[in-house]
C-alpha cells in the first residue's frame, strides 16, 4: 500500500493539470467564437487590428487602414473592448469622466518656486527630470575611465 501511495498522487495531480488545461482551452475558443466585425483584437504575435469578417476557422483582419489580412482564428490572442483597444492603438487618453477628481486649490500638487529656487533652476513640472545613463562627457572622456580612474 505504501508504494501505490506516490503513483496515486501523481496521477491525481496529472488529472487535476489536464482539467486546468480543458478549461483554458474552452475558454479561449468561447472568446475566439464571440468576435463580431468592429471588434479590436490583438493577435498572438503582438498585431493590433480591427475584425472585418468572421469565418468558420478564419478571420480577416483590418491591419491599417486599406490593409486587410486573414488568420486563422487560432492566432487571435484577446478580443479588446473598444476604450482600451483606442487607448493602445491611438493613444487615446481615458474620458474625463474616468480621471481622479483635482481639489480646486491644485496648486498643493506641484512643489512652490520657493522650495525649489528660481524656475530655471527646477525647470518647469512639465519637464522631465535628467536620467543619467552612465554616458560619458566630455571632461570624463579627457582622461578619466568611465568608473573615475585616470588612464595611464
Amino acid at each position: 500500500m505504501e508504494i501505490l501511495l506516490p503513483f496515486i498522487i501523481l496521477i491525481g495531480a496529472m488529472l487535476l493539470m489536464t482539467r486546468s488545461a480543458k478549461n483554458k482551452q474552452r475558454q479561449a475558443m468561447q472568446m475566439r467564437n464571440s468576435m463580431e466585425p468592429g471588434s479590436g483584437v490583438r493577435t498572438i504575435g503582438g498585431m493590433y487590428a480591427v475584425v472585418k469578417e468572421v469565418h468558420e476557422d478564419s478571420v480577416l483582419l483590418e491591419v491599417a487602414p486599406g490593409v486587410h489580412a486573414i488568420y486563422a482564428k487560432n492566432a487571435i490572442g484577446a478580443i479588446l473592448d473598444d476604450e482600451e483597444y483606442n487607448r493602445i492603438v491611438h493613444g487615446a487618453e481615458p474620458k474625463s469622466d474616468d480621471l481622479p477628481p483635482v481639489p480646486e486649490d491644485a496648486s498643493s500638487l506641484t512643489e512652490s518656486e520657493s522650495e525649489t529656487g528660481s524656475e530655471s533652476e527646477a525647470g518647469t513640472a512639465d519637464a522631465a527630470p535628467e536620467i543619467d545613463l552612465g554616458k560619458r562627457t566630455d571632461e570624463a572622456a579627457d582622461g578619466d575611465d568611465q568608473d573615475g580612474t585616470e588612464k595611464k
